[in-house]
């Protein structure tokens, strides 16, 4: 659709021998759009996306002028505007029931008498399959094939049905497993900076340029920030409505901008940056917010580097980390193997759009700043929890010891050793168990990897081995690491380490590090150790990694070798030597780190143009495992009822045209009361699935071995198992279990009121609504962090679950539960379901709903407690945008697209 172009932004663009259209900031400052140039690049970004969409509804010619007036406001305004992304991301725990969904759309609108074509994606998408391999095997040479085997065995019917996507949906592509993780590829091949595509504008066929875009359905979407590609994680709910031409609606974002000054000192690497970067916007709080990253600091990072950077911005809680585009982007779009004519286009468009960063030019406006001296960042860890909690690498040992005795009261138990049968070795608190080079934030960083292998050619020749009671693994971003590391000599050394390449994904970050070896386990949980993993992702949540670990460090690939070769995390590195060699001489690990010099020599020999074009060349082809799939050819899906992965979810049984009035929330109970920072994690896990759990007891009931129960990531396209999950992670801490001593035990459990009967929360919740009894749940701050995971909100929704009540909540779960129907709303400053004092064994209702409800409206609810009294509290409704409104009273933003499309 052409566009108003009030602005008069729509000019011609030539490069070389080929001309574009392109909507001209500089155009629009001249037609009154005055002093956009000194915008953040990140809101030159989103203005073009206004100008270019400019279509008197979603976008009208005074939105565009309400961003041009953040330049007085800085964001401090409220004020919605309507985005729209060039392209969609997806990986495949989130893609998969994205698709589920759109299958269901299909069969759905075809019963409100559409046609199933009418639900198709009208914006590219991929879909990279890279979260299912686990890390059965390490360790040998044999771990890469055997791993994936499993991984085929295990997930065939995901695989068929993502296949049966690929062929049904339009503009839907789908990267095969084996190839790499999501925002790696993203980065490498995907990404353009500058997207075109043939469009019709005043009746003429042109080709338009504009500013690659996107969301993805996974948080980490943010590491294309660092090519200066303006994208976040959002639900895939959220997504869905993108791909069927929905704008986002959002708030224009207040924007930090970071100061990066100066330059890092020997021994320092971009992990150990990225872990301080995120120590200092937690702290800032930046939730909701862009942050962008300026100052001269820049001319001295590599564009891994920045993107190690920009992939965290879920970590430090914003909605993007966004590096702009300069000489740097240039070269590593080169040396990634991006077309020339591609290369030209970025920078004559970046050029003339005042999107380049040049030397010695004004900085932008921003809401506000804080400064990074690069040479003050010291090597440093993160943990045992949060990805946020920094320690350098000097304190992290005696920071364990006080978790220890405070965090998990074992005050005395750090001594303690307990032999591993069969085992020559013994465990003890703090013992390293897991030891991952991992993850899209590191393994996308040539820097950090070949510095790993240095290390472990520089141990191995001073005679170190790593502790036998440490489960090592390599799973790299892409294959262009496997092929930089085999070419360079180095994989051999990591190899001698048991850093075997176990798959390309994301493992152990995801929670997909597979079981401990038994009589390791065995140890732990006879003993309850605190063992540690040591791991080179983004997440250390608690329950995320491994089950039988409880304290989980972030830390840079070389770091991990490091820690496996010390065994434990109770030791201060700087100080205290790795081992011993042969002579029995101390060996420290400053005598074995690789130099600063030495590191970049081999990533400017080994990481080269022609081995990016040469992995890439097949990249949507897949190996034999793959190309076998066979997959059905037909416009709907055919469900399978008897499927334990893949399920006609019930979200639109029962559709009818027209929405239902809203009500009010009368008489609900308290499914439970949760602390601060409960994660998408707590409330929807991604790990293993329990047998005794409620999710375990269905899969044992449809005739699946608790061996062949996978995981809770590759059922997400079951809603059977998802809405037993929920709530279900391990680690969670229901409050209204809290015991008489004042200590709350974990695991996903609840008291049935009036009675209150102790059973799980997914029972509890089918028992109540079976009284029809509507449910409420209440948090403390930040409800909802991690990732963009939407069954944390679909599973809620299931559950019956009509509002959370909390003290704030994370920008995407909040979008997510208005998504799924279910309404988000926070206390006022100062107050909480603790200062209420509430139990559990409460009734609660919410008035204000259905006299009209508009966004951010102040609403009431009356607290009934057992005794017959009453309490009220103000609660904000969180539904920030007009949309956002349509959405809820729609049911979610599912019903509101189908009802859209329905004839």
């Amino acid at each position: 659709m052409a566009s108003l172009n009030s602005f008069k932004a729509c000019q011609t663009l030539v490069v070389g021998d080929r001309s574009y259209q392109y909507f001209s900031l500089k155009a629009a400052e001249e037609d009154g759009l005055r002093g956009v140039s000194r915008l953040p690049y990140s809101l030159k970004v989103v203005l073009e996306n206004l100008l270019r969409n400019e279509d008197g509804r979603s976008v009208t010619k005074e939105s565009i002028e309400t961003l041009a007036k953040w330049l007085e406001e800085k964001g401090k305004t409220e004020r919605e505007i309507a985005f729209r992304p060039a392209r969609v991301l997806m990986q495949d725990f989130t893609g998969v029931p994205a698709v589920v969904d759109l299958a269901a759309m299909r069969d759905a609108v075809v019963a409100l008498g559409g046609t199933a074509q009418k639900i198709n994606p009208l914006v590219p998408v991929d879909l990279v399959i890279d979260h299912s391999v686990i890390v059965d095997s390490f360790g040998t040479p044999q771990a890469f094939a055997r791993n994936v085997e499993l991984e085929y065995e295990r997930n065939g019917e995901r695989y068929r049905f993502l296949k049966w996507g690929q062929s049904a949906f339009d503009n839907f592509r789908v990267v095969p497993p084996g190839t790499g993780i999501c925002h790696q590829v993203n980065l490498e091949y995907l990404g353009q900076t500058v997207w075109t595509r043939t469009e019709r504008i005043d009746g003429k066929t042109v080709e338009l340029a504009y500013p690659d875009t996107l969301v993805g359905t996974d948080s980490h979407t943010t590491m294309i920030n660092g090519l200066a590609v303006l994208g976040w994680g959002v639900g895939g709910i959220e997504a869905e409505a993108a791909m069927l031409g929905q704008p986002l609606s959002m708030l224009a974002p207040e924007v930090i901008g970071f100061k990066l000054t100066g330059a890092p000192k020997e021994g320092v690497t971009a992990t150990d940056l990225v872990l301080t970067v995120t120590q200092m916007l937690r702290k800032k709080g930046v939730v909701g917010k862009f942050v962008e990253f300026f100052g001269d600091g820049l001319d001295h990072m590599s564009l891994a580097d920045r993107a190690t950077i920009a992939n965290m911005a879920p970590e430090y809680g914003a909605t993007c980390g966004f590096f702009p585009i300069d000489q740097e982007t240039l070269a590593y779009l080169r040396m990634s193997g991006r077309a020339d004519d591609r290369i030209a286009l970025i920078e004559a468009y970046a050029r003339a759009q005042g999107m380049m960063r040049e030397a010695g030019a004004e900085d932008p406006v921003f809401t506000d700043t804080l400064t990074l001296d690069l040479a003050e960042v010291t090597p440093s860890l993160a943990g045992p929890k949060r990805p946020e909690s920094r320690a350098s690498l000097a304190e992290v040992g005696s920071a364990f010891v006080s978790a220890l005795a405070t965090e998990y009261k074992k005050e005395d138990g750090l001594g303690q050793r307990y032999g591993v049968e069969d085992e020559s070795f013994d465990l003890g608190h703090g013992d390293v168990v897991i030891a991952a080079i991992t993850s899209c934030t590191n393994t996308s960083n040539p820097s950090v990897l070949i510095g790993a292998g240095l290390l472990a050619r520089n141990a191995i020749a001073r005679g170190l081995k790593t502790k036998p009671w440490v489960k090592t693994s390599l799973a790299p971003g892409s294959q262009v690491v496997a092929q930089y590391l085999a070419k360079s000599g180095l994989q051999k050394y990591l190899d001698d380490l048991g850093f075997n390449l176990v798959g390309f994904g994301c493992t152990t970050c995801i929670g997909n590090s597979g079981p401990l070896p038994p009589a390791i386990s065995k140890t732990i949980n006879a003993h309850d150790l605190v063992a540690a993993s040591v791991l080179s992702g983004n997440r250390n949540f608690e329950g995320r990694v491994n089950p039988d670990v409880q304290a989980n460090y972030l830390a840079s690939p070389p770091l991990v070798v490091a820690y496996a070769l010390a065994g434990t995390i109770a030791i201060d590195l700087t100080k205290e030597p790795l081992g011993h060699d042969s002579a029995g001489a101390p060996v420290y690990l400053s005598d074995i780190w690789p130099a600063n010099t030495e590191i970049a020599t081999f990533v400017r020999d080994q990481v080269t143009r022609n081995l990016f074009r040469e992995t890439y060349a097949n990249v949507f082809s897949g190996d034999e495992h793959w190309r076998g799939v066979e997959a059905p050819s037909s416009e709907t899906y055919g469900w399978d009822d008897q499927s334990t992965y893949v399920r006609n979810p019930p979200y639109f049984v029962g559709l009818k045209r027209e929405p239902k009035p809203i009500e009010d929330i009368v008489g609900a109970r308290i499914l439970a009361l949760f602390g601060d920072k409960i994660t998408t994690d707590h409330i929807s896990p991604a790990g293993s699935i329990k047998a005794a759990s409620p999710a375990g007891k269905w899969l044992i009931e449809h005739g699946v071995a608790p061996a062949d129960f996978n995981q809770y990531g590759t059922r997400r396209g079951n809603h059977e198992v998802m809405m037993r999950g929920t709530f279900a992670n391990i680690r969670i801490k229901n409050h209204i279990m809290r015991d008489e001593n004042g200590l709350t035990p974990e695991g996903g459990l609840t008291r049935h009121y009036p009675g209150g009967e102790i059973m799980s929360i997914y029972d509890a919740a089918m028992r109540y609504g079976a009284e029809g009894a509507p449910l409420v749940v209440f948090a403390g701050a930040e409800y909802g962090n991690g990732s963009s995971r939407d069954w944390a909100a679909k599973g809620a929704m299931l559950l019956g679950v009509r509002a959370v009540i909390a003290k704030s909540f994370e920008r995407i779960h909040r979008s997510n539960l208005v998504g799924m129907g279910v309404l988000p709303l926070t206390f006022a400053e100062g107050t909480g379901w603790d200062t209420l004092a509430l139990k559990g064994d409460e009734t609660v209702t919410i008035h204000g709903l259905r006299e009209g409800l508009t966004p951010r409206k102040t609403l009431v609810a009356s607290i009934s407690f057992p005794d017959g009294s009453t309490k009220t509290a103000p609660l904000l409704a969180r539904i920030d945008t007009l949309d956002e409104l349509e959405y809820f009273k729609n049911g979610g933003i599912l019903p509101y697209v189908l009802r859209q499309l329905a004839p």
